[in-house]
């Protein structure tokens, strides 16, 4: 039992991302019921649309789940106050200070962790509070840090500094990658593309297939004056380049991304206009497989991998 598996009470240190447009009931209790930590991804549902994910999810597994919440939407407060009310017992948090809600929800014994994308923000996470850390390397898809750290230099420079579990995420969908970054210093690894294309991802099938198309060096990080986010080079990402050479106002690009772009995007189907958020790792993803399969193959993979590595010489 490692640090992770003993906090979330879960088989195996694998932690489904939270993806808007991805993550919904069906998602997060595969990858429960498969060993993992499944979580719901807020972030694209309204606050009774979130309600309704996780009674549902509470019935779909007797497995532990949580929920992942952004923060920087408008109705957080309905958000929390869901939350506590349904029982829930994990929450990740994103896109905000952690010291606003961490002791809220510790109060109410709920287990917090928060996703960084630097050692310093993985500090002031720690000091407020919070469990674990998700520490995410530039190679993620969806929002991103500013900074460009890959997951590869973020694992160890975090790991040098927090004293509470760490959690990897950022280019991980493999069991060999899995095993890179707990060498690194992880005590458990976050998985987003790679559900993504599942088939209990709550995606349209365009946007999964399109995953499993998507090759090496087919995405790339954009809209850093807003919030940083690594797309799918379609028509709309295009669109943005092209505005770009105009050296737009950040008014401009508000503009351009319009609303509901991922929802178009990824739940709707729309490969032209919509925003398609996945990361490098797609060039890494071949198949649309169910969770259970997804995650014994990772583990089988881990298994081989570590018995390999002992027999490295020099």
């Amino acid at each position: 039992m490692n640090k992770i598996t003993q906090l979330f009470n879960i088989k195996y240190p694998i932690i489904q991302g939270g993806m808007i447009w991805n993550s919904g009931y069906k998602l997060a209790s595969a990858v429960s019921n498969a060993g993992g930590l499944g979580l719901i991804g807020a972030g694209s549902m309204y606050p009774e649309v979130l309600r309704e994910h996780i009674q549902k999810c509470k019935k779909a597994t007797d497995k532990s789940f949580g929920v992942n919440i952004p923060m920087l939407y408008p109705n957080i407060e309905e958000i929390m106050n869901i939350v506590v009310e349904e029982g829930v017992k994990i929450v990740f948090t994103s896109a905000g200070n952690p010291k606003t809600w961490t002791s809220f929800l510790k109060e109410k014994g709920i287990t917090v962790v928060h996703v960084v994308s630097s050692s310093v923000f993985a500090l002031k996470a720690q000091d407020a509070g919070v469990d674990a850390v998700v520490a995410e390397g530039f190679e993620a898809g969806g929002h991103n840090g500013r900074e460009e750290t890959t997951t590869l230099t973020l694992i160890p420079m975090v790991k040098e500094k927090i004293q509470i579990p760490l959690i990897a995420a950022g280019g991980i969908a493999t069991g060999r990658g899995m095993l890179a970054a707990m060498i690194l210093g992880a005590d458990g690894v976050q998985v987003g593309s790679r559900f993504a294309a599942s088939v209990e991802s709550s995606a349209h099938n365009n946007f999964k297939d399109t995953i499993v198309n998507t090759k090496e060096g087919g995405t790339q990080l954009t809209l850093k004056e807003l919030a940083p986010v690594r797309l799918v080079k379609n028509k709309f990402y295009q669109d943005i380049q092209d505005l770009y050479q105009k050296c737009p106002s950040k008014e401009e690009l508000v503009q351009l991304l319009g609303r509901a772009r991922a929802k178009k995007g990824m739940f709707e189907g729309d490969l032209e206009e919509g925003e398609l958020e996945i990361g490098q790792v797609a060039g890494l993803i071949h198949d649309i497989l169910p969770v259970e399969e997804i995650v014994q193959q990772m583990i089988a993979e881990f298994e081989v991998a570590s018995k390999e590595k002992t027999t490295f010489e020099f």
